[in-house]
């Protein structure tokens, strides 16, 4: 998220194939009709980019309310048809820079938690670029206020929960960063449960981040990373060691370590899978080239996600549909895999449960 445009072209170009040099198939991408069964299936998404839930929509009406308009519905549109990680780059800050108050935070959140409402997710784990906020010099404080009440009246209006995961951005460095871990440990009583890091991995490895990893940990936030998205093994080795990471973001390349799967099997860290995102980004070359089936067979504890759903042009039914379609799962695997988003989540034992019984 929000990576440098000078590195992007270098951090996101790795293939999950590294000898597959040809362009990103997107012959799997065309519009496809989740069935009836992924419909009602309930869900839970613990990958989830609170900005990237931004659609033409939401976009239209801040740029009416910070005085842009008119609106050009048409060129909007334009702005969700990146093919490439630079363009959606480029995508992604000009959809934020028209994020500037609490109530504009306050309306995508509830707006998020109405379309989550549609796929029937019941519960979301949803990440908030802190990092970005801050480097933005906004008022952070007063911003997180309209996040509660956006999710407030969402959970009231659409009996969906929901737990912030504060998200800091790597390559801003280790200062940044524990800026953002100090407000998760600050308003980690308010529903906030997680700290993260995204950004560009080969700026900044993980073990940069172990002293405040530790101090998160030890101030009951649970953690998270992403990890092997555009970087090899190591990255991820690196959040499971030096960071103890309980779930791993996108996870992409474990598959080029023959110890590092045989590990996840064992520990049961859970890999949160971004379809999509991974085929738009240029991370993954071909749908049936992702490592989805491969880690699902090993034992390994995989659960579906959007990353942002919107400026990828999918949702979370989509992502079941599509690896339903791309490996053959099963309507009773893919049951499995909604189970295991309510299991991997930070819910407390009772509520996830609870929330089991639905299946």
């Amino acid at each position: 998220m929000d990576a440098d445009p000078r590195s992007v072209s270098q951090s996101f170009g790795l293939s999950v194939d590294p000898l597959a040099e040809r362009p990103p198939d997107r012959s799997t991408e065309g519009p496809a009709k989740p069935s009836t069964f992924i419909q009602s299936l309930p869900k839970s998404e613990l990958h989830l980019h609170l900005e990237g839930s931004i659609g033409p929509d939401e976009l239209g009406e801040l740029i009416v309310r910070h005085g842009g308009g008119p609106v050009d519905r048409a060129r909007l549109a334009q702005l969700y048809k990146h093919r490439d990680f630079t363009a959606f780059l480029d995508a992604f800050k000009r959809v934020t820079q028209w994020l500037r108050t609490p109530e504009d935070y306050e309306l995508i959140t509830y707006r998020l938690m109405q379309k989550l409402k549609a796929e029937n997710v019941l519960h979301a784990e949803v990440y908030v670029s802190v990092g970005v906020i801050l480097y933005r010099n906004r008022d952070f404080d007063a911003i997180f206020e309209g996040l509660e009440r956006g999710r407030q009246r969402g959970e009231r209006d659409f009996g969906v929960s929901l737990l912030w995961i504060f998200d800091a951005v790597r390559h801003f460095g280790v200062e940044a960063a524990e800026k953002v871990f100090n407000k998760a440990v600050q308003l980690r009583e308010r529903n906030v449960v997680a700290i993260g890091i995204g950004g560009d991995e080969r700026l900044a490895a993980p073990e940069l981040f172990r002293d405040l990893y530790a101090r998160a940990r030890n101030n009951g936030l649970h953690l998270t990373a992403h990890a092997g998205e555009s970087s090899g093994p190591q990255s991820i080795f690196g959040a499971l060691d030096a960071l103890k990471a309980e779930r791993i973001g996108h996870g992409l390349t474990a598959w080029q370590d023959r110890e590092l799967m045989t590990r996840l099997a064992e520990t049961q860290v859970p890999i949160e899978i971004c379809l999509t995102s991974n085929l738009r980004t240029g991370c993954c070359a071909a749908a049936e080239r992702h490592p989805l089936k491969t880690y699902y067979d090993r034992g390994i504890m995989v659960t579906l996600n959007t990353d942002d759903p919107a400026m990828f042009e999918t949702s979370l039914c989509r992502e079941y549909q599509l690896a339903q379609a791309t490996f053959g799962f099963s309507d009773e695997q893919l049951r499995e895999l909604a189970m295991n988003s309510f299991r991997a989540s930070f819910l407390p034992k009772e509520r996830k449960r609870e929330l089991l019984l639905n299946f």
